[in-house]
């Protein structure tokens, strides 16, 4: 008897505990459930602009939260082809974007061109080099030209056009140095470990320790175009379609316009 009156006694105050408006021990639970988080596998070249639009996102989403993964298109579409997770890739290039299209891990229906970029060809702020232009880096005194990786980096991929194009991609292809990001074509332009490198222009803006010579003109490379789609096989899809959409805002399409990036019509 005395046992039933103390279960009975315990089951009161849990009863009271669960009913008290003071006490609400699954408000974290419930919180947690609704939030969701959807991992954004994009182009290097956008990791400033994609930060930047990033609080503005969650702030209008409460229930959103974003993280980046940011690396060469190539190395993310191998990722995303081995099965790594993601919800939402960017691509710098078309080639990556057609692969996973093919490969049936896209949801088609969620696909669209996002954005535009230049290529553009930059020295070390302080470089007394006489580079002016393209076919400036057959000058003997050039000797190190930082470029992309022209099978998994897309920069490389129209850095190598543009070169060809030109004329001149055998005669300086001793001199290339090959990165596997357009960020560490940057980076080595930098430090000055390269007399000179291909890069977009809003990589180029976005540093104070180099300076653009020339702009390479449209008819010289494929169109630069930056694919958004989201992966079939993401856990949150919808939470990653409100994403993608997102990124056509205009408050996404002003941050884009001032990293340099042109809107794709």
């Amino acid at each position: 008897m005395k046992r039933r009156y103390f279960l009975a006694f315990i089951g009161s105050i849990v009863l009271s505990c669960l009913l008290s408006p003071d006490i609400n021990l699954f408000s974290s639970t419930i919180a947690t459930a609704q939030t969701q988080t959807i991992l954004v596998s994009a182009a290097a070249s956008l990791k400033d602009a994609l930060e930047e639009i990033k609080p503005g996102f969650e702030k209008a989403h409460g229930n959103i939260k974003v993280n980046y993964n940011f690396g060469a298109s190539g190395a993310l579409q191998q990722q995303i082809t081995q099965g790594a997770p993601a919800d939402v890739f960017v691509s710098a290039a078309t080639k990556q974007m057609d692969a996973l299209a093919k490969a049936g891990l896209i949801d088609r229906s969620t696909r669209r061109n996002l954005l535009t970029n230049r290529l553009v060809l930059i020295v070390p702020k302080n470089s007394t080099l006489k580079i002016s232009d393209f076919r400036s880096l057959t000058n003997s005194n050039v000797q190190r030209i930082a470029v992309g990786e022209p099978r998994s980096v897309p920069v490389g991929q129209y850095s190598e056009e543009v070169l060809k194009n030109l004329g001149i991609l055998e005669q300086i292809k001793p001199k290339l140095v090959l990165a596997n990001s357009v960020r560490n074509v940057l980076a080595a332009v930098e430090t000055g470990n390269a007399d000179a490198g291909i890069v977009y222009l809003t990589d180029a803006k976005i540093s104070d320790q180099v300076k653009v010579v020339a702009t390479a003109a449209n008819n010289l490379h494929s169109p630069i175009i930056y694919p958004i789609a989201v992966i079939k096989a993401s856990k949150n899809p919808q939470a990653a379609k409100t994403f993608a959409q997102y990124l056509t805002s205009t408050a996404a399409k002003n941050i884009f316009e001032k990293f340099g990036f042109g809107i794709a019509r």
